[in-house]
């Protein structure tokens, strides 16, 4: 959520400050420390959270568990009940990747609704210049975690093919085994495979970015407030919008986590199917 920023700062400034990263190295090497430890922090307290919710389903011995425990109970069916809609084999690893990706999705994007100002005045007490507390709005992040089920879809195509019928399937797949069409399908799988992963990055990017984006818009309200007669208008406005715009974003949180979830059970789903 939005909050006034300090004085003697552009707008520009404002939203260039907050865009940019805490980096360490130069170049093709360049860490983002912020995203990183965010990252890390928040995949850190979902694990503890559903570790802890079981251990309270465990310790209710067959009764309707409370609490945590039925928060993370109800997670778990409803996601379980969404990848056995979609994968008609042995669910169980995809069921514990679909819970993480979820949980942890939610988690990050969430970091959106905590006060603008607030994550870099923390870090700053720490000799931090810049932190932007959203991980799912660096692209580096999205695109990490869609490399790794890119890997996936290949590893559970491979399983269910064969290296052999895999590669097969990559120069006879959709025009036919002809020779003449081995590099038109080698070309089409090349596309279809690699636009799974970008389309799924940059989905998540790309909603939690604009997101990130006009909480600061909607903070340079205050900001006008301060300089503007009748700035009290500007001042309500700030508090008005951004109240809004933090409901609304609640459902955008909950739809991009639920979307990163689906779609790799479905290109998974998809790899194993024989052409």
């Amino acid at each position: 959520m939005a909050s006034e920023h300090g004085h003697g700062e552009s707008p520009t400034d404002y939203i260039v400050h907050h865009l940019t990263h805490f980096k360490v190295g130069e170049g093709f090497w360049t860490w983002h420390v912020d995203t990183l430890f965010m990252s890390a922090l928040l995949a850190a307290l979902t694990a503890w959270m559903l570790y802890a919710g079981a251990r309270r389903i465990a310790a209710a011995s067959g009764k309707a568990p409370a609490g945590l425990g039925n928060v993370v109970e109800a997670i778990y069916e409803f996601i379980d009940g969404q990848v056995a809609d979609i994968y008609h084999g042995n669910r169980a690893f995809l069921v514990a990747l679909a819970l993480s990706l979820f949980t942890w999705v939610v988690a990050m994007n969430t970091m959106d609704l905590l006060p603008i100002d607030l994550p870099g005045s923390v870090a700053g007490l720490f000799g931090a210049g810049y932190w932007r507390v959203l991980p799912t709005a660096d692209l580096n992040g999205p695109v990490a975690m869609a490399v790794v089920i890119l890997a996936l879809i290949i590893g559970f195509a491979i399983r269910a093919k064969g290296v052999g019928g895999y590669a097969h399937e990559w120069i006879a797949a959709p025009f036919g085994s002809n020779p003449l069409l081995w590099i038109p399908n080698l070309m089409l799988n090349i596309v279809e495979l690699l636009a799974k992963p970008v389309s799924l990055s940059m989905r998540l990017f790309g909603n939690m970015y604009a997101g990130e984006l006009l909480f600061m818009l909607i903070a340079l309200l205050g900001f006008a407030a301060a300089f503007t007669i009748g700035g009290i208008s500007l001042f309500l406005g700030q508090i008005v919008f951004g109240a809004a715009w933090a409901i609304f974003h609640i459902l955008i949180i909950l739809l991009q986590a639920y979307i990163f979830m689906v779609l790799p059970i479905v290109y998974i789903s998809m790899a194993e199917e024989h052409h």
